[in-house]
């Protein structure tokens, strides 16, 4: 079975944005930096086995 990374971390960061409003700015932030370095370095979809 394969885990797909990325709606794991939509999962988790909506759980989080849910509980405690405040981290949506950060959540938000640290998306966009993760989703820009990965595009830079080439990398395609991150898969989990």
């Amino acid at each position: 079975m394969t885990i797909s990374l990325g709606p794991l971390l939509a999962l988790l960061a909506g759980i989080l944005i849910l509980l405690i409003p405040r981290l949506l700015n950060y959540i938000v932030a640290i998306y966009l930096i993760i989703v820009g370095v990965a595009g830079l370095l080439g990398v395609g979809t991150i898969n989990i086995r």
